[in-house]
């Protein structure tokens, strides 16, 4: 009870913190600033057992956190989000070190610095080659620090329920912040293109793949930690909550992201539970599967429809659109043409977008990250693409165990092929997958045998 009773009052101390923001956005920074301080209290405090728990834990936040914070202005910097989950993995690294055989990922870092003297000769004389530089590998190098930090670390189930508890928290936070921003979404919403007013003044695109990160998260916790009727109606009222959001910011990848992975965990949950709680997944599943429907009409209604032109890839009018990927094809064709025209050493980190401003007068940031990664890297991405696929893979061979293990490895791998490495979360969420995720160990109760008196 007491654990249902602290889960309640987060939650609601989090909505609430979205509209005092709302009211005041200068507040932004007194969060950003209080919740930095906070976690660094913890993890310089905290028990040398506990470390690795709060440091995840704190870069959990962070990520959670990162598009609210973005959106508000609230951090110091627009790659905050990033930086501060190095910080926190380099802090963890000190504390408890890393493992030999998470290697491939200091290989995978190496890998990526000759880019950077590649661009340093290929980049145009007006582009800002530390900016640049910055933007397009923070949040590889945020990847591979955390993949070096997390491999083969081993955490319990519970604790994996608290890290993403700890995403999640924030994640509500901006949406009821974006809920206040546009009430009303009859005035925001007039054609199928992605609204960036309906996603609370941002990047529809990124408000959308953490408003996906966070129905995926309630998703799990809708099958795992919901112990009684009412905390899963609370969820499942949760999972309504953001879905409906998602939905109608008109930007699909996030949503259809989210709802992929919230499958693929349930499917290798299912397969690994005893047949009583098999019984009760099904039941939670109508359930979860309500939630989304519920989501989907009322979305629906008061988008008057436009949402189903939109995921039927129709304008509007109701006429159907040529291209289904929104040029998103386009530019994964273009860097693979630079891949083919450069294949030893590449094009140099962020000359993908530097040569689309000298051509088309305009820097489109590349969508996909596997297109990204062989145009700039060359012969070297592919030995990055190698590393990141096969890497977890060789892991799981020796732990089947974890079934977050897939439906965390799919949505690193979707998120970047829609959204690239914008945030910090597929980052973050690919080192997830390489923990070593157990069961809680509870010590043994033994009966002390009296002595027999004689």
């Amino acid at each position: 009870m007491k654990t249902n009773i602290t889960y309640l009052s987060a939650v609601g101390f989090h909505i609430a913190i979205g509209l005092i923001i709302y009211l005041n956005e200068s507040l932004a920074k007194v969060y950003f600033a209080s919740a930095l301080l906070y976690f660094l209290y913890r993890i310089i405090l905290v028990s040398d057992s506990q470390k690795t728990f709060e440091i995840l834990k704190a870069c959990a936040y962070f990520v959670g956190a990162e598009v609210f914070l973005r959106t508000t202005k609230g951090a110091i910097s627009y790659e905050a989000g990033k930086y501060l989950v190095i910080v926190f993995i380099i802090m963890g690294m000190f504390y408890k070190g890393i493992s030999g055989r998470g290697y491939p990922y200091f290989i995978y870092i190496m890998l990526l610095i000759p880019s950077i003297f590649v661009a340093s000769t290929t980049l145009s004389f007006d582009a800002n080659f530390r900016t640049n530089i910055a933007f397009v590998l923070s949040g590889p190098v945020c990847l591979g620090l955390a993949a070096l930090f997390c491999y083969d670390k081993r955490v319990s189930y519970k604790q994996m329920s608290q890290i993403l508890l700890y995403m999640l928290l924030p994640i509500l936070t901006h949406t009821a912040y974006i809920y206040f921003y546009a009430p009303d979404l009859q005035d925001v919403l007039t054609s199928t293109a992605s609204n960036r007013e309906a996603a609370g003044g941002f990047g529809s695109n990124q408000v959308a793949t953490v408003l996906g990160l966070g129905m995926f998260i309630l998703g799990v916790r809708l099958f795992i930690n919901s112990k009684t009727m009412g905390i899963r109606v609370f969820n499942m009222i949760l999972l309504i909550f953001i879905s409906y959001r998602a939905v109608v910011t008109l930007s699909r990848g996030g949503v259809i992201v989210g709802v992929f992975c919230i499958l693929i965990f349930l499917f290798y949950y299912f397969i690994q539970a005893k047949s009583k709680a098999k019984n009760q997944v099904i039941g939670v599943f109508v359930l979860f599967s309500s939630a989304l429907v519920i989501a989907w009409f009322v979305s629906s209604s008061q988008s008057s429809g436009l949402t189903d032109k939109r995921y039927a890839n129709q304008n509007a009018r109701g006429v159907q659109k040529q291209d289904v990927t929104t040029g998103r094809k386009t530019l994964f064709l273009e860097e693979i043409d630079g891949f083919i025209t450069n294949p030893f050493l590449g094009i140099g980190s962020s000359r993908a977008k530097d040569r689309r401003i000298e051509e088309e007068g305009q820097g489109v940031t590349s969508h996909n990250e596997i297109s990204r990664t062989l145009a700039e890297h060359g012969l070297l991405g592919v030995i990055i693409l190698i590393i990141l696929i096969f890497k977890p893979l060789d892991l799981r061979a020796n732990n089947k165990k974890n079934y977050y293990f897939f439906a965390f490895l799919a949505f690193w791998f979707a998120t970047i092929n829609h959204s690239s490495m914008r945030i910090a979360a597929p980052a973050f969420i690919y080192s997830l997958a390489l923990l070593n995720v157990v069961n809680e160990k509870y010590p043994l109760h033994r009966k002390q045998l009296k002595e027999q008196q004689v």
